[in-house]
Order: C-alpha cells, then sequence, then structure tokens
C-alpha cells in the first residue's frame, strides 16, 4: 500500500489544516466545512494525476482536438456525517462519479471509556465492480470504521483500485490501515497529516477533536 502524506509537501493542504485544528478558528463552522471541502477537492485533484488516460477525440465548433481524460469509473464513498463536506469537494473534481454512504459510529464497550467498537447502521451503494473506489472519512483514528466501511462496500461488488481518503490520522490507524489492507490490490492512502498518538479515549492526538460536532453541531 503506498503511503501519501501531504504534511512532508510544501502544499496548500496544510493552511486548511492548520485552520482546521486551531481553537480560534473552529467556532466557524462555515468555515470548517469549507476547508473540508477544500482539502477534497485538492486530494481529488492530486488523485487524479495517478487515473487511467487515453486519448479522445474531442468536436468543436470549428474541428476535432485530441484530448488526454481519465478512462476510471469513480465511485465516492463516505462515511457519515463529518465526511460530507469532504464528500463534496471530491464530488467538485469528479462530477460524474457515482456516490455511496455508509453510516459508521462508534461507541464505548466499557464505563472507562476505553474501549472502542464500531457499529455499521445504513448503506447506499451503486455496484463496485470493478470501479475506482474513493474512500472518504476526514479522521482515521484506529482504523476501524474504516476497514467495516470498506467491508460493508465490498457486499456490493469488487473495486479494482482504491484510494482511502483522510485528512487527520494516527500513526496508530495508519499501521492498522497498512496491516489489513494489505492483500488488496492497487491501495492508496492519502492524509493530510498524521499524528503520533491516540489517547484513552481512541481520539487522535494533537488532531482537532471531534470533526462531526465541529462541522454541524453537538450531539446527544
Amino acid at each position: 500500500m503506498k503511503i501519501i502524506n501531504f504534511a512532508e509537501r510544501n502544499s496548500v493542504i496544510n493552511q486548511y489544516v492548520s485552520e482546521l485544528r486551531s481553537v480560534d478558528t473552529q467556532n466557524d463552522r462555515m468555515r470548517f466545512r469549507q476547508n473540508l471541502t477544500r482539502i477534497g477537492q485538492l486530494m481529488g485533484y492530486e488523485i487524479s494525476q495517478t487515473l487511467e488516460y487515453s486519448t479522445k477525440n474531442i468536436v468543436t465548433p470549428l474541428g476535432t482536438a485530441q484530448t488526454e481524460t481519465f478512462d476510471n469509473d469513480i465511485v465516492i464513498g463516505t462515511i457519515f456525517r463529518a465526511g460530507l463536506p469532504f464528500h463534496q469537494g471530491f464530488l467538485d473534481i469528479f462530477d460524474r462519479a457515482g456516490n455511496a454512504f455508509v453510516s459508521a459510529y462508534r461507541y464505548y464497550k466499557d464505563k472507562e471509556c476505553k474501549d472502542v467498537g464500531i457499529k455499521i447502521e445504513y448503506m447506499a451503494t451503486p455496484d463496485l465492480t470493478d470501479k475506482t473506489l474513493i474512500l472518504a472519512d476526514p479522521m482515521l483514528a484506529t482504523g476501524g470504521s474504516m476497514e467495516l466501511g470498506y467491508q460493508a462496500f465490498c457486499t456490493k461488488g469488487t473495486p479494482k483500485h482504491l484510494h482511502l481518503c483522510c485528512i487527520i490520522a494516527s500513526q496508530q490507524g495508519v499501521d492498522y490501515v497498512a496491516e489489513h489492507f494489505a492483500h488488496i490490490p492497487n491501495v492508496t492512502l492519502w492524509c493530510a497529516a498524521i499524528d503520533p498518538t491516540l489517547n484513552d479515549h481512541a481520539y487522535i492526538v494533537p488532531g482537532l477533536g471531534d470533526a462531526g460536532d465541529l462541522a454541524y453541531g453537538d450531539k446527544i
């Protein structure tokens, strides 16, 4: 599996990540969502450079132009709920893509809130057979929701190429995904930043907090 960490590059993505993290700007939900979308757009552009291209003849009002365009049949899959603005960024780039959605939420198995479980409840997806699947989830903490989300989608077909996309990942989550997706060919993990640790409640440190709450408000 190939791993891309944009924090190791000079990219405007780093500016948007800094604003997502900052307690000085997090109270602006609209800006928070907008930055999730912007990062999705930029990652989508980067992914576009890895696709399979061929030459097509395009008829113009004055003649015919040859243009290199991609041949991949793309589906953008997203894990609710913080993934929605992130998803929109990819859809802005791949505006003819299919769309897939799955709900995955964490719950604590113990009173100390240290043993984390993941539950899948809802899924809607087109056939994924031989598609290029972009699976977008802003926070890659333990890696469990990414794995379960992918397994749920694969009940509707096995994609040919897989792009796992997150904004903030923990090193533990990256290691988990690298191990559990090792048997799958043509996988790339795209991260805007990789943070070193998880705390006792499985939140990424330094991270940015709960992306869903920051984007859409507190939940009960």
